[in-house]
């Protein structure tokens, strides 16, 4: 019976052994090796041996590319307006062993790697460009970790910009701006078209002068006439046509005054009985 358990407990030591011994490791992902407490090897997707009880596996790394997001942080730009700014970076581990002994924890290195260097960046920039330049922002991310990153056998892909906006505060003063500028725009718009409305109105005003004064000059001219012809009536003795122009305008006077809204009293021509009676040889 004791040999029994002895060979029981010799073949479960045996197939422990056997088992400790013996690591699959799956497709995408690195086992590290430590013997005694060293670095000593890394295991590839498949079937790999160690030395049961002497070499262990306290690290399990994967391939795969990783996908890191950066939470969002305030930025400061260079015209000091505060904006708010995220990314998310795609990465892949190489060298997995420069990954687990080079940096306490990789993933918070590279965070806090990229945050810091995302408000550097931005920080050099004004509020118009950081808002307008994802690409080059990116592009200047990128190249500025590389070098640190590789450094615990890790290759960045490419980082993404995923969103870059004014802070709350800052929007409402850009809305401000904005509206008092559309409020700028509207006055003077405003006041150009009453600009232009009094230039149109006082070159009426100038034209309609022009005509007065014309219309007035061609009176004048029309009078002048009229005495110059009456005046050389008057000098050839020709009384007959000095009386006619004279009764004529008598009459279109007389004819205005009887007209008139305001006329009150009749007015008629002295003579006019004297006229009546040499026309009936009606004698004084």
């Amino acid at each position: 019976m004791d040999a029994l358990i002895i060979i029981a407990t010799i073949a479960v030591l045996i197939i422990t052994t056997i088992a400790m011994g013996v690591r699959i490791v799956p497709q995408g992902m690195k086992y590290i090796v430590q013997r005694l407490g060293k670095y000593h090897g890394t295991l590839k997707p498949g079937l790999n041996l160690i030395i049961p009880y002497i070499d262990t596996i306290p690290y399990k790394v994967t391939t795969k590319d990783i996908v890191l997001d950066i939470p969002s942080q305030e930025v400061i730009t260079e015209d000091n307006a505060v904006i708010l700014a995220n990314a998310v970076a795609y990465m892949n581990i190489v060298e997995p062993e420069k990954a687990v002994y080079g940096v306490e924890n990789y993933t918070v290195a590279i965070q806090n790697l990229i945050q810091t260097s995302l408000r550097a960046i931005i920080g050099e920039m004004k509020l118009d460009a950081a808002l307008s330049s994802r690409d080059q922002i990116k592009t200047k991310l990128k190249n500025s970790i590389s070098d640190d990153i590789s450094d615990w056998g890790i290759v960045v892909k490419t980082v993404e910009i995923q969103d870059i906006n004014p802070s709350a505060t800052m929007q409402k003063a850009m809305e401000e701006q904005a509206a008092a500028e559309r409020s700028r725009r509207a006055a003077v718009t405003t006041a150009e078209g009453d600009k232009q409305a009094a230039i149109l109105e006082a070159e009426g005003n100038l034209e309609a002068s022009r005509k007065d004064a014309e219309a007035v000059e061609i009176l004048a001219n029309a009078s002048a006439t009229a005495i110059t012809r009456v005046s050389d009536a008057i000098d050839k003795d020709n009384h007959i046509s000095v009386l006619y122009l004279l009764g004529e305008r008598y009459i279109e006077s007389i004819n205005k005054l009887s007209t008139s809204t305001n006329a009150k009293n009749f007015v008629y021509p002295a003579d006019i009985p004297q006229t009546l009676k040499g026309m009936l040889n009606i004698s004084s």
